[in-house]
């Protein structure tokens, strides 16, 4: 399993949204995870590597990791923008880096993930065969492209992961700590669709802090700076158990780790490098009990 362990920028705070937190620059990023012992990362958002194709895959091999695609952000329920334009150019980047994940992410137009969107019935029509063809555009290319539920996406609640079950080809990320938040128990959904799951975003998640962003208690934004999210095996999650059913159904893609973080300044010591080294010795402890 650890040999298929990615990291992700937004561990370290580095994400899309604006005005998310202080960004860490990417030579300090790619260091430590290649200091933990991690071979592979996801891109991370845009501008956080070299957007020209050759560039952004210098800058991995420099430090010594595999790029396995990442995170993409884009609106596919709008008519009058054709979502194979944006897709193309970084499918280019993809090709040049060796990746072969890209993780859609169905953006609604408003920047942020703090309000909660819905699709006519015209919407999901327009919706899902736009997510055909770019899953088909990638594939052409020996890409994967899958869906990614995600808090204050078009794609979160329970009956929006079953549309894209029932009304698409799409696989799905399977993101533990986003579906647990929109409703949707992660492991339920291991054991009934194991076989859509392309692939795996781990993260954890304090169930408390989670059931004040469901009930509009509090912002998604204002979970995250509440320490909604915490290092694997410290959250209510299950993480344990959701990997071993994913193993044991001959699950083959990667694990990327995810905690999702936001930095108020540039941080003194070791900062978010704690808790993801924290994470790490987690899961190598987990393919040790497996194993054995």
């Amino acid at each position: 399993m650890t040999s298929r362990l990615a990291a992700a920028p937004i561990s370290w705070g580095v994400c899309e949204v604006p005005d998310w937190g202080h960004q860490l620059e990417a030579g300090r990023v790619l260091s430590e995870m290649a200091a933990l012992g991690i071979s592979a990362t996801e891109f991370g958002p845009a501008g956080f590597l070299p957007a020209q194709a050759d560039q952004r895959a210098k800058v991995l091999s420099q430090h010594n990791l595999k790029a396995i695609g990442g995170f993409f952000p884009i609106i596919l329920h709008n008519p009058a923008a054709n979502p194979l334009t944006a897709v193309a150019a970084e499918l280019d980047a993809y090709e040049a880096a060796g990746a072969s994940i890209m993780v859609l992410a169905a953006e609604t137009g408003v920047a942020g993930y703090d309000q909660r969107h819905e699709l006519d019935a015209e919407g999901w029509e327009l919706f899902g065969r736009n997510l055909d063809a770019v899953v088909k555009a990638a594939a052409d290319r020996g890409i994967q492209a899958v869906v990614h539920p995600h808090v204050g996406t078009m794609i979160e609640s329970t009956s929006d992961v079953d549309r894209v079950l029932s009304d698409t080809a799409a696989n799905l990320c399977l993101d533990t700590g986003h579906l647990l938040i929109g409703g949707t128990d992660p492991a339920v959904l291991v054991r009934d669709y194991a076989a859509r799951i392309g692939h795996t975003h781990l993260k954890d998640v304090r169930s408390s802090i989670a059931r004040r962003v469901q009930n509009g208690e509090l912002s998604y934004t204002d979970g995250v700076k509440s320490g909604m999210y915490v290092p694997l095996g410290q959250g209510d999650v299950g993480i344990a158990g959701i990997v071993r059913d994913l193993l044991a159904a001959g699950y083959r893609g990667w694990f990327t780790m995810e905690q999702d973080t936001i930095l108020e300044t540039e941080p003194a010591g070791e900062g978010p490098l704690r808790d993801v080294r924290q994470s790490v010795a987690f899961l190598r402890g987990l393919e040790s009990d497996i194993s054995g």
